[in-house]
């Protein structure tokens, strides 16, 4: 029978050997942190290669994301579909096999990781994500969602802000199924963390409300065990579990060092670490009895064949409650969304109402609400501003997660990155909001949403210098430039409450990516369109005013501009200019239009 140890070195030799193939990469962490990862994935993880998207599957999240070939060297020796020469091409032009872990190409990866203390705040997501949908479908007879979220984390992670934000909440939450594991090995790039890194880690997260357990061995497969265990028998807290752990582990002149963080070992050092794990096989060669000591195959489909005997059960005794779950973890829309959608934008058009644009967003919320009840909502400590609370909010707490709208506290990046694991766990659209200003605190967790193309909604409230009495800091200026440059995300902005609701139609039925919602404080004025004019409003930008006789000029607006522009273009109609106004709130969807129709508004 293959030792647990050798199981291990099995991940150490594939780390080593695929960033010494690829000439870059870090051996470091997966070689530190290869025993934690042997026990959890053979003695605990509940996850099936054969099918790496099942709903009710454990979540393992890699958030010191550099690590990447302890994921991957996971991921194929316990069987998913990930190959040998996968790993081969580490780092490679349109391998699967990324220098980060990115989620869509490598079966088995849950979340693109890699900035740093990301992961955790998604894995938090996730795990919020877990306890919500379970308090809204579980029931004393049935318990349909029932798993855990796994994070390994590393020192910078835990220097990252991001870490506090999510943490402290995650702690106040009780977020009882996710257990982190730190790899405490005292390295990072610039060498031994005593001199910038001093945290006392466990008080610090005994703070936030979580079960700490300190000091286990991260290479005694025993400790490890023990710890896990004692994790599993505190369901009402977070855990983090500190792993003493020695970087690059096996390599005998560099382990311990920051020489083997960021760069391959090098040729001599490898049959140098060869000799010391006794590891007598060559550059990716697995023997056929370690690869029998990590098949998860037969176990992963035990498992999930017993979620599907339970989902049938519920399927009996609650049809329309076992149909409606599906549909949201499928990430379906109902039937008669669209048509209720717009009924209610049709009202709005009708009814010709002036108003902020952000109170036009709430209203839709209480259309959309009661349509969707997987949408998860909440706001950075400004509900009251941001007006992201509908008739039907409910708050999720510690004690009741039934809820769904979650109040983040002022912590814009931990919520944008929760919202991101929210997503990605499926059964949620969520939404999230603050002051546009404040984007700047979450920019790349909305660029890792875009970049995983996740239905995630940003919704950023106070736009434009009408903001005036606070001053410049609450002024936004150049954050609309940024969102607008981010590759595919759709950012709406405006210019009432018509192209209010249909901006969030759009953003709920935008499947492949994240939506950015800018919304004014002041009092935007309607704007009169024909029916034609109010389905163009779907196409990204369309003519709202045209011009009387020759087209003299084209005056392009979007949000708080277009009332002026429209007051513009009547003031030069008066003087003999043929002037045409275009309403584009979403620059995105009007270039992804056919030539023709874009030709047909800017000639």
């Amino acid at each position: 029978m293959t030792s647990r140890l050798q199981l291990a070195n099995a991940i150490r030799a594939l780390s080593m050997d695929a960033v010494q193939a690829a000439n870059s990469g870090h051996p470091g962490a997966p070689m530190g942190m290869a025993d934690i990862a042997e026990v959890l994935w053979n003695g605990y993880l509940k996850h099936n290669p054969n099918n790496p998207d099942w709903p009710d599957r454990d979540r393992f999240v890699l958030s010191n994301g550099h690590g990447s070939m302890l994921l991957y060297s996971l991921l194929h020796l316990s069987g998913y579909d990930l190959t040998i020469e996968d790993l081969k091409n580490f780092r490679q032009f349109h391998a699967k096999t990324a220098g980060h872990p990115e989620y869509g190409y490598a079966p088995g990866v849950e979340t693109t990781t890699g900035p740093l203390g990301q992961g955790l705040a998604n894995a938090v997501g996730m795990a919020l994500a877990e306890k919500t949908l379970a308090a809204q479908f579980n029931t004393e007879k049935h318990t349909l969602i029932d798993h855990r979220t796994w994070a390994f984390l590393g020192d910078g992670c835990l220097m990252e802000g991001i870490s506090h934000e999510a943490c402290s909440l995650a702690g106040t939450l009780g977020l009882g199924k996710l257990v982190a594991f730190y790899d405490d090995n005292g390295i990072s790039i610039d060498g031994e963390v005593t001199g910038w890194f001093t945290d006392d880690t466990t008080k610090r997260f005994e703070s936030y409300g979580w079960q700490v357990i300190p000091n286990v061995d991260g290479h005694d497969h025993a400790s490890i065990s023990a710890a896990i265990d004692l994790a599993l028998q505190d369901g009402e807290k977070p855990t983090l579990i500190c792993c003493r752990t020695i970087i690059g582990k096996g390599a005998p002149n560099k382990q311990g060092t920051e020489s083997c963080h960021g760069a391959p070992l090098g040729a001599d050092e490898i049959a140098a670490t060869r000799a010391a794990l006794g590891w007598e096989h060559g550059p990716f060669e697995i023997p056929e009895a370690v690869y029998e000591g990590w098949d998860a195959k037969a176990r992963g489909a035990e498992q999930e064949q017993d979620w599907h005997s339970r989902f049938a059960d519920f399927s009996k005794t609650a049809p329309q409650q076992a149909e409606e779950l599906k549909r949201r973890l499928e990430g379906t829309l109902p039937d008669t969304f669209e048509a209720q959608m717009d009924d209610y934008i049709t009202q709005c058009a009708e009814a010709g109402t002036d108003m902020a644009s952000r109170k036009a967003s709430q209203q839709t919320l209480n259309t959309l609400g009661p349509l969707l009840p997987e949408m998860l909502g909440g706001s950075a400590d400004l509900a009251g501003s941001n007006l992201t609370l509908w008739q039907g909010s409910k708050g999720v707490t510690a004690t009741d997660a039934s809820g769904n709208y979650v109040y983040y506290g002022v912590r814009e990046f931990a919520m944008s990155a929760m919202m991101n694991g929210v997503a990605l766990h499926k059964g949620f659209i969520p939404y999230g909001a603050t002051f546009l200003i404040f984007m700047e605190y979450a920019r790349n967790a909305v660029r890792m949403a875009a970049l995983m193309r996740q239905r995630v909604i940003f919704v950023y409230t106070h736009d434009s210098i009408g903001l005036g009495e606070d001053g410049p800091t609450h002024q936004p200026v150049e954050q609309l430039t940024a969102l607008r440059s981010t590759p595919n995300l759709e950012t709406w902005r405006p210019c009432d409450t018509v192209e209010s609701a249909v901006a969030w139609k759009m953003a709920v039925m935008r499947d492949a990516g994240p939506a950015a919602l800018i919304f004014s404080r002041q009092t935007l004025p309607h704007q009169d369109r024909a029916e034609e004019g109010v389905k163009a409003i779907e196409r990204g930008g369309y003519t709202l005013i045209s011009e009387t006789g020759e087209l003299d000029a084209i005056i392009i607006a979007t949000g708080s501009e277009v009332g002026l522009a429209v007051a513009a273009a009547q003031t030069l109609a008066e003087n003999g200019r043929g002037i045409r106004v275009v309403s584009m709130p979403c620059a995105e969807r009007f270039m992804a239009q056919e030539v023709t129709y874009r030709e047909s508004i800017l000639p």
